[in-house]
């Protein structure tokens, strides 16, 4: 090599290609490769030996076969030193990418391609909120968070070789310090209830359709009858109106989850058992860090998200729980009137008040500084820029978000983590604000229960569209009493489940205020369940790899309908596979890809017969229930000249020429898996041919964003978001622990064996086991790393 290293992998950064560099080192493509495995196995951390780090006690560092820690500790402190220790060796430039996101700093390392994600940091303001947080923390949580930053902090001091991000980009990573990790937490926060196209969409469809019928259809959701608290769990309210919210419209979803838990009753090994499966975006590594961490009260196993302590989704000794984001709204946007005279001040109950305003400066690596001009006004920033196009121009708008106010949700997870009982773990989630969640808890008991957290804040006159500003009726008046948020005890049923479907019925007495998914996962969960009376774990597991689509079982026979008007020969072909088709998104079905295609197209046509073309790519993600209820018949006039049959046969003929163009004329060979592959970038993939080194994926998947199996795709229809962990537990299992799957696998560091070594197992639907007992864990352990007081 011309150059050493650090110049190469720089050069990297800056986009040079292999080929180029291969050519400047004078070195073929297979030298190249033998470098870059070797570079990238110099920077595996140690996991095997003794390290004097500690400044009392003592912990040890296990890890499995698949790379995962299980992490004992002889104190408090020592514990969550350890866990801080054992995150970073995993995961260090992904925890730093991770802080650099939410604090709006991703620009001093990655350009002006970060500034538009710095912005909305900035002006949500999340590194304020941390810092707020942090003076606010109870002590021992403070303890523990504190600790588990000076075990980061020691991997960093002692690293010759950092993570080979921090060289491919060139720089050095910070100390870490406990306000980074609470600035994680609230960036989390935010990417689960910001979400402002949810309201700016329909604040445009009002303005632009004008009609209040084609507008009611235009909110239109799918399944909107399932909800997670059925009728008979709760005294109902008559008069509770449209308040309680509905079921947001999306072609393709993703961001959401499944979770369920079901009694003895309906077990086979006669206890409770629980299964869960967070949907995010998929990336290599991972956003969650599974782990299992034992001593000063605590043994708990699961995954937690990468940043800070403690376990999301997992099990004690004596429970076992599941999580999903029930998207109650927690934030408004208020459209603010401004002084024609005074840009700076607005109206609010007939007078006018003065905002406030600074200017934040935002470095931005080999380029000027960005600068934002951050307006404020009693309602909260201004965020007009925040919006999508076309939404940019609807405003001044403003944010009210229940997460500007103090919230300590790491307290409350890391009590849920020690909690014996259904009971305890419900009291454990009394403190937490945000995000709203869906809790599932299963014990050792026999109990099993469901319980929603988060604070809602009751509005007068809800709807899904900007508020008023200057109105103080507009206001939010008081919260939902915790005691009174959806809950379900030991349910008739023997099971409960949520699917970011609707929470409750209409008649439910307080205001919820969701904008929620679609009810087909959780209707498609609910059969399931109800099919038989003996599950097993291995019941679970095939639930979760579940691909029948709802949206298909429910459209098709109108939808051939439609089609056998048509005397085109590919049409009638396409028609005869959808006529044989089961419903599954399976990757060797012809009619998935046809049917997937096909509503995809249709929600652009549909879309485009009301809005302006510039707008139809964002409109169209958000008006699959119309789409759906258009399949059936057009009651109010959506097609204004009648046009709903021949559009849909348009829209199959651009389904086969799409189809034709990307897999070839042969339509017996337009298998669903052929288009949709799973992706897994790296976050530094779109840099040169940084995507060939560090991404890893590209296997065909089964399903779609409907699906129990969720696999949510990208505009090429490459699955970009889904179920990217899986866990289920049974508690009567002897010993004691959980059944877990990564879409990728443990470790960040493209060099080690356990970067995107689970893969195949989680498309396969095979879980690993990561047992409770001490003494299980030293018998199976490939690796252990003691760590012990200076």
């Amino acid at each position: 090599m011309k150059s050493d290293s650090k110049q190469i992998l720089k050069q990297l950064g800056l986009g040079k290609s292999i080929a180029q560099i291969c050519k400047d080192q004078n070195i073929t493509s297979s030298q190249f490769d033998s470098w870059w495995k070797s570079e990238t196995k110099s920077r595996l951390p140690l996991t095997d030996g003794n390290k004097l780090l500690l400044k009392n006690g003592s912990a040890q560092i296990y890890r499995d076969k698949w790379g995962v820690p299980h992490i004992h500790g002889s104190n408090t402190e020592s514990l969550f030193f350890a866990y801080g220790y054992a995150m970073a060796q995993d995961r260090l430039w992904q925890m730093d990418y991770f802080k650099r996101r939410a604090l709006g700093r991703l620009s001093e390392i990655l350009g002006t391609s970060e500034v538009e994600q710095d912005t909305v940091s900035k002006t949500v303001g999340l590194e304020t909120i941390a810092e707020n947080e942090i003076n606010s923390l109870p002590e021992e949580t403070l303890v523990k968070l504190s600790a588990f930053s000076e075990g980061i902090n020691s991997l960093i001091q002692e690293s010759d070789l950092l993570p080979i991000e921090f060289d491919i980009l060139d720089y050095k990573p910070e100390k870490w310090t406990p306000k980074d990790s609470i600035a994680i937490l609230a960036e989390f926060r935010w990417y689960l209830t910001g979400r402002l196209p949810v309201i700016a969409i329909p604040e445009y469809a009002k303005r632009v359709l004008q009609n209040e019928n084609l507008y009611q259809e235009f909110i239109a959701g799918e399944a909107e009858s399932e909800t997670i608290v059925p009728k008979g769990y709760y005294q109902p309210d008559l008069n509770a109106g449209n308040n309680n919210g509905g079921v947001i419209s999306e072609p393709n979803e993703g961001q959401g989850s499944n979770n369920w838990v079901i009694n003895a009753s309906k077990s086979q090994n006669n206890a409770p058992m629980v299964a869960s499966d967070p949907h995010i975006a998929f990336t290599s590594p991972n956003c969650w860090y599974e782990a299992h961490f034992s001593g000063a009260g605590f043994n708990t196993a699961g995954a937690g998200y990468v940043g800070f302590p403690g376990i999301i989704f997992g099990r004690n000794e004596s429970i076992a729980w599941g999580v999903t984001n029930n998207i109650c709204a927690q934030r408004d946007l208020y459209k603010e009137t401004p002084d024609e005279n005074n840009p700076n001040m607005f109206l609010y109950d007939g007078k006018w008040e003065k905002s406030q305003t600074k200017q934040i400066s935002i470095k931005v690596k080999n380029s000027n500084d960005h600068v934002i001009n951050l307006i404020t006004t009693r309602n909260g920033p201004i965020v007009d820029h925040l919006l999508p196009e076309p939404l940019k121009n609807l405003g001044p708008v403003s944010l009210k978000w229940v997460g500007f106010q103090f919230s300590d949700e790491l307290t409350c997870l890391l009590d849920l983590n020690k909690s014996k009982t259904c009971k305890e773990g419900i009291k454990s989630l009394e403190n937490w604000e945000v995000p709203t969640w869906s809790f599932v808890i299963g014990d050792n008991k026999g109990d099993i229960c469901y319980q929603s957290t988060g604070n809602i804040p009751i509005r007068n006159n809800w709807n899904r569209r900007f508020r008023d500003g200057s109105d103080p009726e507009s206001s939010w008046q008081t919260s939902i009493p915790k005691k009174y948020m959806p809950s379900i005890y030991n349910p008739s049923e023997g099971y409960a489940r949520s699917a970011n479907n609707r929470l409750a019925p209409e008649d439910y007495p307080y205001p919820l205020s969701g904008v929620w998914n679609s009810g087909y996962r959780a209707l498609r969960i609910r059969q399931m369940l109800e099919l038989k009376s003996n599950f097993t774990r291995e019941d679970f597991a095939k639930m979760q790899l579940d691909v029948t689509s709802m949206r298909a079982v429910e459209v098709l026979p109108h939808l051939i309908k439609s089609l056998e008007f048509s005397s085109d020969p590919k049409i009638s072909d396409a028609t005869n596979h959808l006529k044989s088709w089961n419903a599954e998104m399976s990757t060797d079905s012809v009619a998935a890809s046809i049917f997937e295609i096909f509503f995809a197209t249709w929600c652009e046509l549909v879309a485009a017969e009301r809005f302006e073309k510039k707008s139809v790519p964002l409109i169209s993600q958000a008006i699959s229930g119309l789409s759906v209820k258009l399949l059936k018949d057009d009651q109010h006039g959506w097609f204004e000249k009648d046009t709903r049959q021949n559009t849909i046969i348009e829209a199959m003929h651009s389904t086969i020429s799409k189809l034709t163009d990307q897999i070839g004329p042969n339509m017996a060979e337009w298998y669903w898996g052929k288009i949709h592959k799973i992706n897994l970038p790296h976050k530094l993939s779109t840099i040169g041919d940084l995507g060939k080194l560090l991404d890893t994926g590209g296997d065909p998947v089964s399903g779609n964003g409907i699906t129990v199996c969720n696999t949510g795709y990208d505009p090429n229809y490459l699955a970009s978001i889904g179920a990217n962990w899986r866990h289920n537990a049974d508690l009567s299992e002897t010993p004691s622990g959980i059944w877990a799957s990564d879409s990728c696998g443990q470790s960040g560091h493209p060099g080690s064996p356990h970067y995107g070594d689970q893969l195949s197992d989680w498309i396969s639907g095979n879980h690993h086991f990561l047992p409770l007992d001490l003494e299980q864990v030293k018998l199976e352990a490939n690796s252990k790393l003691q760590l012990t007081s200076k």
